[in-house]
């Protein structure tokens, strides 16, 4: 029995040792894979259909879900994805055939974005939607704080209590954007169009409205104290 017993105790002390390494071979593993997968999203969103990029764009929520190191790689994903998908078109250049409705998969992809846990994101990362077409895009209560959408297309978006503090939007087109309660505190709207744009009960406070059109906008308890409305053009 003493010998079984010695024997059993070497046994056990040399899987107990073998544990960390096993541990370790699995966390090598799994990152080895989630960076598989990273890469094969990559291409599945690019060069794959509708439904397939759906699905992909849904496996990465719940990757950046489970593995909160891997949340803003997952958001620069997505982003790079919107605006390789949906690049900005001059309006000289907007013809009578050029769809007005937002695809599926960029909404899908600005849903994930909206609702991420704004608390995770890298202290100096800033989200970039730079110089996108997100027409009509629904994006109510999104916490979109210190965005970048200089010269983004979202006429008709639905902003509807967004919070867009700190946001950049110089020269972005918010023609008929729903910004009802949105927060826009401290934002940068200079040369931005914000023609009848719904700001009811928006914040303004110290938001730059320097040369922005807002014609047409509804205002009805809109706070703009403190912010720039320097050469603002409002409805005659």
């Amino acid at each position: 029995m003493k010998k079984i017993l010695s024997k059993s105790h070497i046994q056990l002390s040399q899987i107990f040792l073998r544990i960390p390494v096993f541990q370790k071979q699995v966390k090598q593993n799994q990152h080895q894979s989630l960076k598989r997968r990273f890469r094969i999203a990559s291409q599945q969103l690019e060069n794959n259909t509708l439904e397939i990029s759906l699905a992909v764009i849904n496996d990465l929520e719940q990757i950046a879900y489970t593995y909160p190191q891997y949340h803003w790689t997952i958001v620069d994903i997505l982003t790079s994805f919107v605006r390789k998908n949906a690049p900005y078109i001059p309006q000289e250049e907007v013809t009578s055939h050029v769809s007005t409705k937002i695809r599926l998969d960029i909404q899908a992809a600005l849903t994930v974005i909206a609702r991420r846990d704004a608390n995770k994101d890298p202290v100096n990362e800033q989200l970039d939607l730079s110089f996108t077409d997100i027409r009509g895009a629904n994006l109510k209560g999104a916490n979109l704080q210190q965005i970048n959408l200089y010269q983004a297309n979202l006429a008709g978006a639905n902003l509807r209590k967004a919070n867009l503090a700190g946001a950049i939007l110089s020269a972005a087109n918010l023609e008929g954007a729903n910004l009802y309660l949105a927060n826009l505190e401290g934002a940068i709207l200079s040369a931005a169009n914000l023609e009848k744009a719904n700001l009811s009960k928006a914040n303004l406070h110290r938001a730059s409205l320097y040369l922005a059109s807002l014609h047409g906008a509804i205002l009805y308890d809109t706070i703009l104290d403190e912010a720039n409305l320097r050469e603002t053009k409002f409805s005659e």
